[in-house]
């Protein structure tokens, strides 16, 4: 069994995803036709978000390495991204088996009325087993901390999901849908506490401008394709390259910015067919209760604000992780996962630009510091997995340890980590937290039930 999930898992998004997405839709009762299409526009979104994170990560990695070197940067935390991640994720004894597991798990919360979301997002369980692997490795290679770190994180991820999803749904107008990728949801906490200090700045609601309000304030220079090439070009002439390559480096991170948005309308595309017959589905077996379905949020990722704020902090937060006391770690394979930080943060901050700026400012930080705590570990657990499958995308360079910011910079996964560090005392303190979620969002769920029912 284990054999054949890794089978499954190396075949990659592009091949997986429309393969269980036109299974998914059969099984819902889509006619072939339509459940294939679906499944297809889908696989096309991962094969066009590779594209775009390869046009990133293969054009910059070298120039950003480039500063690092004229500046002599000393940052010990080598930037794996999140291959390395999801390597060490799936080629363990946890990650082999994460996706039925947590599929079970599902179910049992559906029934028991402690979440209304079916996770359909199956090629982002590797966040789950990325923790899982993580306190397998810490506790001396034990499937019983593994899996209990996988299982909490995601039942939080799913109550998370729920409770956010009416704002997810009202902001960006996709009715039935929630978010339940840990990521994601980990910056949740940040955009409310941040969100509600922020509003207590006086005179801090004047700037209340969204990308739409940045374009209006700074014609086309506020366009994300502008910002891109701009900051494209602040790169190359930070690593001195030659007028060609600035200029190169400049559109290339324009075509990212202006590419991003048009490939996630496929996903649209694709997902909204099977949402919506999913729901209907769901209703009728459930006598017409609300039911969301849990979607990737590569589906919200070319908002413009996220493009504007992404665009905005990758020079911010390169120059910032220098200097930051106690931080070894530079991203820079990692930042093509900026984006993903942003999709629960615009509900909250309504698409304002500064505000969602010095949110993502601030979880960056926080997160830096993350991944520098969590690196001993992660180096642990890649080094168990290269030696074992000599899989090139857990292998770290001689004389560094590994991080990545996809995952291991988010507050779930810290938070984890540290309570399995705790050993039976951090179980504890997890298992009460978790439980104590599923029961806030058992007595939600059942008060809204009788309330629709009166209705």
């Amino acid at each position: 069994m284990e054999q054949v999930f890794s089978y499954i898992i190396s075949l990659g998004a592009s091949v997986m995803m429309p393969i269980i997405f036109t299974i998914i839709g059969l099984c819902i009762g889509m006619k072939f036709g339509k459940a294939l299409k679906s499944g297809l526009f889908v696989g096309v979104g991962f094969v066009g978000l590779g594209v775009v994170t390869a046009l990133l990560t293969t054009n910059f990695n070298d120039p950003l390495k480039g500063i690092s070197d004229l500046y002599h940067l000393q940052l010990n935390v080598f930037d794996m991204g999140w291959p390395a991640a999801a390597a060490v994720a799936y080629n363990t004894a946890v990650g082999a088996l994460i996706i039925p597991i947590c599929l079970g798990v599902n179910f049992l919360m559906l029934v028991t009325k402690t979440t209304r979301t079916v996770n359909i997002d199956l090629w982002n369980y590797w966040h789950f087993a990325f923790i899982g692997a993580v306190a397998y490795f810490v506790m001396g290679e034990s499937l019983l901390w593994g899996y209990f770190a996988a299982i909490v994180c995601y039942i939080i991820t799913l109550v998370c999901a729920d409770l956010t999803a009416e704002k997810f749904q009202k902001y960006y107008d996709l009715d039935g849908i929630s978010i339940p990728q840990p990521f994601c949801q980990s910056f949740m906490p940040f955009a409310i506490v941040f969100d509600k200090l922020l509003n207590l700045i006086p005179g801090f609601s004047k700037l209340d401008i969204d990308a739409e309000g940045l374009k209006k304030k700074f014609g086309v220079l506020g366009e994300p394709l502008v910002l891109g090439v701009i900051v494209g070009m602040l790169i190359g002439w930070a690593a001195q390259l030659d007028i060609k390559k600035i200029l190169f480096l400049g559109v290339t991170m324009g075509a990212v910015m202006e590419l991003i948005p048009r490939i996630t309308s496929l996903f649209i595309e694709g997902l909204k067919p099977i949402s919506e017959k999913t729901q209907e589905l769901v209703k009728s077996k459930f006598n017409g209760k609300k039911v969301h379905i849990g979607m990737s949020p590569a589906l919200v990722i070319g908002h413009p604000t996220t493009l504007v704020v992404s665009i905005i902090l990758i020079p911010v937060i390169l120059a910032l992780a220098v200097f930051l006391p106690g931080n070894q770690f530079l991203p820079l394979a990692s930042l093509a996962g900026m984006f993903y930080l942003f999709p629960m943060v615009l509900p909250f901050t309504k698409g304002n630009v500064v505000k969602t700026l010095i949110i993502g400012l601030v979880a960056l930080i926080v997160g830096l510091y993350f991944v520098t705590d969590m690196a001993p570990d992660f180096t642990m657990a890649a080094n168990h997995v290269f030696a074992a499958t000599q899989d090139k995308a857990a292998e770290i360079p001689e004389g560094f340890s590994g991080g990545a910011l996809d995952f291991a910079s988010s507050l779930f996964g810290w938070l984890i980590y540290r309570g399995v560090k705790l050993e039976y005392v951090g179980m504890g303190i997890l298992a009460v937290i978790t439980v104590g979620l599923m029961f806030i969002n058992n007595r939600r769920i059942v008060k809204e039930d009788r309330e629709a029912k009166k209705d």
